[in-house]
């Protein structure tokens, strides 16, 4: 049974074809659109999974939405009715397109597939699943358990904003605890995102970035925690959480809180979106991302005790926060901690299309033993390229041996140059890794702020990730999580690190950045931390082969791994998207498949 899942209208729209269980190929509209976290209906990445499937829509048997609109839109009403006349402005706002589009989804579902298909109808049954069942089914479905406990965290679905239970290889998703809204984690961690002055469902992982640089040993940290447990969430012993409605306006209004009285409680300014991060910004991000990290300690041992089982599956938008994730390994709590890799509202598209498949008796899930495969969108071949080359008189060089390839590519960051690497299938998820990437030496001192204001145009405190191939890990980073995904943080190795001065938290943000940490300083936080990407060679041959040629080179075994975009731009899909980044950028270096170009 060929199976097409679908996200859209919220954020991060999204498509994925499933194929009897096994998935074929996924990929997220933005990528085609060039709007980040694009919300629209996924109608040109529906087109690429078909293309690349080779089928057309009526070969497809069913459809399946990754949430159910009625329940939500009964959410909306119910909330509405509750705090009228509170929140008119944001009624009025949301209903008309709920009452000419969202409510009728088949219908809008229909109409934009017959128009890809240039048919007259579209008979193909049409399903929904719950959001939280799609998170559930994207991170179960994709892990390498037969069974295991689950937790979904996100803002919220139709009600949902947390849920918990079993899922099995041979009964499915089976449901044991839930949490409403406006109970919810994932918005406690937006709403801080906003008053720090960050975009919402955008900036949040910028506020993770942000947080290392408070003071852990502070009082303002213990008193900005002590004010967030007091006055804006009552976090019981199982990890459920009430939230205090009077600092909060996301149920009616057009913004996440109410600045004046969190002004009033934190003694902070709500900080604009240009404005100079300080560090009583970095001090109660910090103190956000621990309240956040306690909620889920406790939510985890509570899932533990319930279900008795030995490994946990963890989905949802909050999931994607690496930090709270390492914490929750490092407990021990599971033996194992699987995270989907898009595990936002990407992912549901999967989800969905996961679940359905799976809801079919004679098909019954086993863990697999090789890890989750990521790079499941767009490639390109060596002759589309060539032919793109030719026709700007671009100036390249070919390369038949992907070892010849990546040996000199290696030769080239190692004399310091920043290389945009895209090769093979974009990779479906948030994080580059490997196949639309910007490479460089995490040895540089100066790599760090040259990528961030010359590469990528961005904020110059926010964190790079290291990649190192699985055979190296050890002699770079302390034991913890293998993640071949970036979802989880490790320290780096205590024999690396540079000794801080003791005044080190009096610095500022920007010399705190500026302090060399490490032998890796390019890529290592102010913590002493680094999101890992651990290289399989099975998974991605060619870049495990290029990591290794820049250690022979070098004698170190870590690069720099960041995504191939530059600020609020989706990751580059295609050649023509890369020689735009290209271009526009302080890159040095293109590589596209066998070729490359130097500026």
């Amino acid at each position: 049974m060929k199976i097409l899942g679908i996200s859209a209208y919220y954020h991060d729209s999204a498509a994925a074809i499933v194929q009897d269980g096994k998935v074929l190929y996924a990929a997220q509209e933005e990528r085609f659109s060039r709007i980040k976290n694009d919300a629209s209906f996924p109608e040109q990445a529906i087109a690429y999974c078909l293309h690349e499937a080779g089928l057309v829509v009526d070969d497809i048997d069913q459809i399946v939405f990754y949430d159910k609109p009625y329940l939500k839109f009964e959410r909306l009403l119910e909330t509405y009715y509750a705090f009228a006349p509170r929140g008119f402005r944001s009624f009025a706002m949301a209903m008309p397109v709920w009452l000419k589009e969202k409510l009728f989804m088949k219908q809008v579902i229909r109409k934009r597939l017959k128009a890809l298909a240039q048919t007259k109808t579209i008979k193909i049954p049409i399903h929904f699943s719950e959001h939280h069942l799609s998170h559930a089914a994207s991170a179960f479905y994709t892990s390498p358990f037969d069974r295991s406990a689950y937790l979904t965290v996100d803002g919220v679905g139709e009600w949902v904003t947390t849920s918990y239970g079993v899922a099995c290889g041979e009964r499915g998703v089976e449901v044991r605890g839930e949490l409403h809204f406006p109970d919810s984690v994932g918005l406690l961690y937006s709403s801080f995102t906003y008053f720090l002055g960050f975009e919402v469902n955008a900036g949040e992982y910028k506020m993770m970035g942000l947080a290392p640089y408070g003071n852990p040993n502070s009082e303002r940290v213990l008193d900005f925690i002590h004010l967030i447990r007091e006055n804006l969430v009552d976090i019981k012993p199982d990890g459920s959480i009430k939230l205090n409605s009077a600092y909060f306006e996301y149920s009616v209004g057009l913004r996440m809180v109410n600045p004046k009285k969190w002004q009033k409680l934190f003694g902070v300014k709500r900080r604009l979106p240009e404005e100079a991060l300080d560090q009583t910004h970095a001090d109660l991000a910090m103190a956000a991302q621990k309240v956040t990290e306690e909620v889920l300690l406790k939510l985890m041992k509570h899932v533990k005790q319930e279900t008795g089982e030995s490994n946990l599956c963890l989905a949802g938008g909050v999931a994607l926060n690496c930090v709270a994730n390492s914490v929750l390994f490092a407990e021990k709590v599971f033996d194992d901690i699987y995270v989907q890799p898009a595990a936002g509202d990407a992912g549901g598209a999967l989800g969905a299309a996961l679940a359905a498949s799976y809801l079919s008796k004679d098909r019954c899930f086993h863990g697999s033993e090789k890890p989750f495969d990521v790079y499941l969108g767009s490639r390109y071949s060596n002759q589309y390229i060539e032919r793109l080359l030719r026709k700007h008189q671009y100036k390249y060089q070919y390369f038949e041996r992907t070892e010849e390839l990546t040996k000199v590519t290696a030769q080239y960051i190692a004399d310091k140059k920043v290389v945009g690497w895209f090769r093979g299938r974009t990779e479906f998820g948030p994080r580059a890794l490997g196949n639309r990437s910007i490479l460089a030496d995490a040895t540089d001192p100066d790599m760090q702020y040259n990528l961030n204001m010359k590469i990528k145009f961005r904020e110059g405190f926010r964190p790079f990730a290291p990649v190192v191939c699985e055979e190296d890990y050890e002699a770079y980073f302390d034991l913890s999580k293998h993640s071949y995904y970036m979802l989880f943080t490790s320290m780096v190795k205590e024999s690396l690190r540079e000794v801080l001065p003791k005044d080190f938290y009096e610095y500022s943000l920007e010399e705190k950045r500026k302090l060399r940490k490490s032998s890796l300083p390019a890529v290592t936080h102010v913590d002493f931390s680094a999101r890992v990407q651990v290289v399989k060679k099975e998974l991605n041959p060619a870049f495990w082969r290029l990591v290794q040629s820049f250690k022979q080179l070098t004698g170190t075994g870590v690069l720099i791994n960041t995504s191939f975009n530059i600020k609020d731009e989706p990751i580059v899909n295609s050649p023509e998207d890369a020689f735009r980044c290209f271009e526009k950028s302080g890159m040095d270096i293109l590589v596209l498949e066998n070729y490359i170009i130097e500026k």
